[in-house]
């Protein structure tokens, strides 16, 4: 098997080593630096158990793109941050001693050459979905969203991290994908539609949960398959009566949903993803490596500080 290409959601993973690793882990000058020795560390354990052939710490430009709230307006809306007097700021709610980390985290990745490629108007998903569909060589995605569940196939695996932690769950298949969530890949946007997905603010249709959803699809295997049956009153179990008048109830939001679950493929990209053997600007990321304490952790593969 060729070596495969790791695109990382990078949000999920300094979210996650910022929440699972202890904030008395600090910086010369007392900054915690919890966020980006856990990035580093996951990304080197990543590269030395995969020994990749290709790396892009994919970067969320516009991590809620105003089209996708245009289309659905619940859409990520519990991520956001609430201004004094209760209201919704529209700006995402990152923790004062996560900012800086962030910040550190892009420039660091930049001195050390390593791709991080984004897209104005869209998410890291985006970015992921339209580099995995373009690669030549097998795909691993490493991602805590569960929307990319649709990108898996005989090329792309998908590696999700458990219960918000830095634990991760094996390779997802096509074949694992159905037997944990009942559904192949290309009709799990269809299903989530269905079922709603909180962590992203999908309501999905009230009174259809998982079971249900997953049951539906199997029947009709799309939700347009599903719809022309409710449309034309054909109703055979698992579709009862009542299913029936819930989704003609919620048409309107169906439609938005799957636009808004669905991930961008096409956008376009220059330059290539190899890790470099050295460094691209080993004066500033030395610069940076001592002023946030993270010298031993700046290790991918080879390439080190």
């Amino acid at each position: 098997m060729p070596a495969p290409v790791l695109l990382l959601d990078s949000a999920m993973l300094y979210y996650r080593a910022y929440y699972s690793l202890p904030d008395t882990m600090t910086a010369p000058n007392g900054s915690p630096h919890n966020a980006i020795r856990g990035f580093f560390s996951t990304v080197n354990r990543l590269v030395e158990k995969y020994e990749p052939s290709g790396l892009a710490a994919c970067w969320d430009v516009s991590w809620r793109p105003q089209w996708r709230v245009d289309l659905l307006p619940s859409y990520k809306t519990h991520r956001l941050a609430a201004d004094e007097a209760g209201q919704i700021s529209g700006a995402a709610e990152i923790p004062d001693t996560l900012s800086p980390q962030i910040t550190a985290i892009a420039e660091l990745l930049d001195a050390l050459g390593v791709a991080r490629p984004g897209a104005k108007d869209h998410e890291a998903d985006d970015v992921i979905a339209s580099l995995a569909t373009s690669a030549a060589a097998p795909v691993i995605v490493v991602s805590g969203d569960r929307d990319l569940v649709q990108l898996v196939d005989e090329n792309v695996r998908l590696l999700m991290t458990v219960n918000g932690g830095m634990e991760l769950w094996p390779l997802l298949t096509p074949a694992a994908v159905e037997e944990r969530f009942g559904v192949h890949p290309t009709q799990y946007v269809d299903f989530a539609t269905l079922r709603g997905d909180p962590s992203d603010g999908l309501p999905g249709v009230p009174g259809i949960g998982a079971k249900t959803a997953a049951a539906l699809i199997q029947k009709y295997g799309s939700i347009d398959e599903l719809l022309l049956a409710v449309d034309r009153d054909e109703i055979v179990k698992p579709l009862t009566p009542r299913f029936a008048g819930l989704i003609r109830d919620n048409l309107e939001q169906i439609h938005a949903t799957r636009k808004v679950a669905t991930v961008v493929r096409d956008l376009q990209f220059e330059g290539d993803l190899k890790i470099p053997s050295t460094p691209k600007d080993q004066v500033p990321l030395q610069e940076l490596a001592r002023t946030w304490g993270v010298e031993r952790y700046l290790r991918i593969g080879s390439l080190q500080l």
